[in-house]
């Protein structure tokens, strides 16, 4: 495979990652941004752990999707996130009737 047949082929893959995000996320509650992955999920637990240097932070999802171009697949009943950095957790408007 060529470096422009991959280059072609993983555009692909991220427009239908893009189209699949935009088709679910009103299914979801949160959305969730760590350094690795971005997350949506509809129940969100989050716990920082001080007794650690530096200071750690634990995610608990449910009923979440990641996103992923290369996960077979994206729909997971529960993730379970620890990092030392960064972790963005938005609440989603609710939609209106």
């Amino acid at each position: 495979m060529s470096e422009e047949e991959l280059e072609r082929y993983e555009a692909e893959i991220e427009l239908a990652l893009v189209q699949e995000y935009r088709a679910v996320l009103s299914m979801f509650s949160y959305v969730v941004e760590t350094e690795r992955r971005f997350y949506l999920a509809n129940e969100v637990a989050l716990t920082v752990r001080s007794d650690t240097q530096p200071a750690c932070v634990e995610l608990e999802l449910r009923d979440a999707w990641v996103w992923d171009m290369y996960r077979p697949a994206r729909f997971v009943p529960s993730v379970r996130v620890v990092t030392f950095r960064d972790v963005n957790v938005e609440r989603l408007p609710e939609a209106e009737l």
